[in-house]
């Protein structure tokens, strides 16, 4: 048996990948058992209202139709809100489908028709009639500013703003050059490939599995018990396959809800799945006004930042980001004052969408830059390292790390910025004129409590166990190549159980937090059985390993050695059998160290330098060239992280280009509810795009050395683009998306 190559740090296919593209791959709508029921939501006309009257006769004689659930027939669920709440939970009412008559936004579900199949349930629904009390709908952010608040309960202390620190409206007052810009961002919705269902297996013993479109099986697993007051030991809830999330997936929605009530009332096998109208009426990144003030010397220095934000949130939910603090800490500056305040709309309760906060805040600013960089006559580049910092100014504390600069300096090389002309609209090639681009990414990197369980058997087998979801973002695949390293095994010789409720406890996966804190458990959970073994093999007479450390150990090709001399050890088979043993199974978990985050903050940090081509008759916008450099710690898998770099890449250039849920205000309704008609990037849209990793090492944000890659891919991409534009057309567009007419005519945005 050969010493194997090492395994994390190579590039390598997704072990999940044969069974997603044969489709044995199975998600969580395609689960299914004899006499499973199927259920369909009717959904609300009107965004505000009641309820006054709702016919479901006709529907009841519809063949096929088990039963249909309204408001006035719900079977009993919890009226405690602390039940309703789940491990995301906002401040507020939570969303309880058919509680009452009340109408709190355009698509709400008021009635689940439950048939014997999907047909006969969405034909049914059709029947029912229902009368309203329509309200006037306010789902205008412009009009509903007004009104905006400081939100009096705080979601997470993370997210408040910062004491303003300094004199920043004086010194914004005195500076030699300022600018002030306002920067309007419509609301954006996920929409994954998967549509949100749930199928829920009902058997007579009372157990129920379910499995779940979710970035948490425990998440949903908790919610579920708490509404319906089940024991937990007889639910289950599975997650094997995701088919993408990107936020949408973290909290429990409706359709589980749906599944699992009908399933409870009508002891039988229900699966309930949303339709894509209905997933635009879930959670998406709400719209934003911001108003960015810089300020700075004739070096280019700051010496003012004042960042305001008004975004959008539900009339029963305060739904918070953190988007105005990146601004405290992504430059040097003494002077600045960041506000932020909701504005309640008509609408669902907005959640988080990739990066969340940072995707649209560091946009404002990012391009609030850009435009100082043009007052004060500095190359934006240029005007960015002259006010690098390496400290944490919001919190007074020191980075874990910091390779931003080699970000800007190979990103700069790779993309060839050196040979940029300054002036706005002097490049051109035919009739597209040409613009350059960049803006600087930033993303909290954190650790969140985690469990893994791993099981190594005699003859070289290792199975690797943690609850933690795989959204399409490689899971499977980094958590086999930290446990093949960890015993020196083939990746083929490593089985990955995750995606189940009953396996060792993670958190929701969302944050970028999953590589580090479930790869550390892995780490942590190897290091318990690596000292097991040393323990049964210092049980034999005149053993080699009798004063020997688990520091001083190593596995390889199947044999326990001595690290500073593998020709001294014993085999892993050899140390099992004489202690009667066919496996060592030990469980490891990690969670954050309070002191270290005392002392210290973390991030991940990117440079995004962007070429776009824009038709000077016609105004079409296309992003042909895109460099980003990214400093995230350790790389697991370069394979799987350039894929989430690209993701995210895409997703920027949606946001700048694309992307927006467009809303009839008068009757407070999306009207772009389909991905016909609500734009995304498709493969036309779409070129070259270089993905760097510049070396960083960090031991303090993970015991792996990771910092996660999920969100910082799309932090700053929006912005490098419209920074572009201003370059190619000499015209600054402050409303995102920025689409043909506010290019042709600027005065429209």
């Amino acid at each position: 048996m050969l010493h194997h190559t090492k395994t994390v740090g190579r590039a390598t296919p997704r072990i999940d990948g044969a069974a997603k593209v044969t489709g044995s791959a199975r998600y969580a709508a395609e689960h299914t058992q004899s006499e499973l029921a199927h259920g369909y939501a009717l959904l609300a006309t009107i965004a505000s209202g009641r309820i006054l009257r709702i016919e479901t006769s006709a529907a009841e004689r519809y063949p096929g139709v088990l039963k249909i659930y309204t408001h006035e027939n719900r079977p009993s669920a919890t009226n405690s809100d602390k039940e309703w709440k789940d491990a995301v939970a906002l401040p507020g009412h939570p969303f309880r489908p058919l509680e009452n008559n009340r109408i709190l936004f355009d698509g709400q579900p008021i009635a689940l028709v439950v048939a014997t199949s999907f047909e006969s349930a969405r034909d049914a629904a059709a029947l029912i009639s229902v009368d309203y009390q329509a309200d006037s709908a306010q789902t205008d952010l412009l009009r509903a500013q007004g009104d905006s608040y400081v939100p009096p309960v705080v979601r997470m202390e993370s997210l408040a703003p910062p004491d303003p620190r300094g004199t920043a409206e004086q010194a914004f007052s005195d500076a030699a050059f300022k600018f002030t810009g306002d920067y309007v961002m419509e609301g954006e919705h996920h929409n994954p490939m998967e549509l949100f269902a749930s199928t829920v297996i009902w058997e007579s013993d009372g157990q129920l599995t379910i499995h779940d479109k979710t970035q948490g099986s425990q998440n949903s697993h908790d919610y579920i018990c708490g509404v319906f007051g089940l024991e937990p030991e007889k639910v289950t809830v599975k997650n094997a396959f995701i088919g993408g999330a990107f936020g949408q997936g973290l909290r429990p929605k409706h359709q589980l809800f749906f599944a699992v009530m009908a399933s409870l009332d009508l002891s039988r096998s229900v699966r309930v799945e949303m339709s894509r109208q209905e997933m635009f009426s879930l959670t998406w990144r709400p719209s934003s006004i911001q108003t960015v003030s810089l300020a700075a010397d004739e070096n280019g220095t700051l010496q003012a930042i004042l960042h305001h934000c008004t975004h959008a949130t539900s009339t029963y939910e305060d739904y918070q980001e953190n988007v105005v603090n990146w601004s405290g800490l992504a430059y040097r500056c003494d002077n600045v004052t960041l506000t932020y305040k909701l504005a309640k709309l008509d609408m669902s309760t907005p959640g988080d969408m990739r990066a969340p906060g940072a995707a649209t805040g560091v946009t404002a600013l990012e391009t609030a830059l850009d435009e100082l960089s043009y007052v004060v006559g500095i190359d934006p580049l240029e005007l960015r390292l002259r006010n690098f910092i390496e400290r944490d100014q919001n919190e007074d504390k020191d980075l874990t790390s910091k390779a931003l600069d080699a970000c800007y300096r190979q990103g700069a090389e790779l993309f060839g910025w050196s040979r940029r002309s300054s002036t706005p609209r002097c490049m051109k090639e035919g009739n597209d004129l040409v613009g350059w681009g960049m803006a600087t990414g930033i993303w909290e990197a954190s650790l969140s409590p985690a469990q893994a369980k791993i099981k190594l058997t005699r003859d070289g087998q290792a199975t690797v166990a943690a609850a933690a979801s795989d959204i399409g973002t490689g899971t499977y695949t980094i958590v086999a190549q930290l446990a093949a390293e960890a015993f020196d095994l083939p990746l083929e010789q490593v089985e990955v159980q995750i995606g189940d409720s009953n396996l060792p406890k993670t958190s929701v996966e969302g944050g970028s937090w999953t590589a580090a804190s479930t790869g550390s458990a892995v780490q942590a959970a190897a290091l318990e059985v690596k000292k097991d073994l040393l323990s049964y093999a210092q049980k034999t007479s005149n053993s080699i390993f009798a004063d020997v450390g688990v520091d001083q150990v190593a596995i390889v090709d199947g044999r326990l050695v001595l690290d500073a001399n593998h020709q001294m050890g014993l085999a892993i088979n050899d140390i099992m059998s004489a202690n009667g043993l066919d496996f060592i199974e030990k469980t490891g978990k990690v969670e954050p160290d309070e002191d270290l985050m005392k002392r210290y903050s973390s991030y991940t940090h990117s440079a995004v330098f962007v070429e776009v081509k824009v038709d000077e008759q016609l105004g079409v916008t296309r992003v042909t060239r895109v460099v980003s450099a990214i400093a995230a710690g350790r790389i697991l898998n370069p394979q799987t992280a350039r894929s989430q770099i690209l993701g995210g890449v895409v997703m920027g250039i949606g946001m700048a280009l694309h992307e927006e849920g467009m809303i009839d205000h008068r009757i407070g309704k999306i009207m772009n509810h389909n991905l016909a008609e609500y734009h995304i990037p498709a493969h036309a849209d779409i070129d070259d795009i270089e993905v760097i990793f510049v070396e960083e090492e960090d031991q303090l944000t993970s015991p792996i050395g990771v910092k996660g890659l999920g969100e910082i891919g799309i932090v700053g991409v929006a912005a490098a683009v419209s920074n572009a534009i201003f370059h190619a057309t000499g015209n600054r567009i402050r409303s995102f998306p920025i689409t043909i007419d506010k290019i042709l005519s600027p005065s429209l945005q």
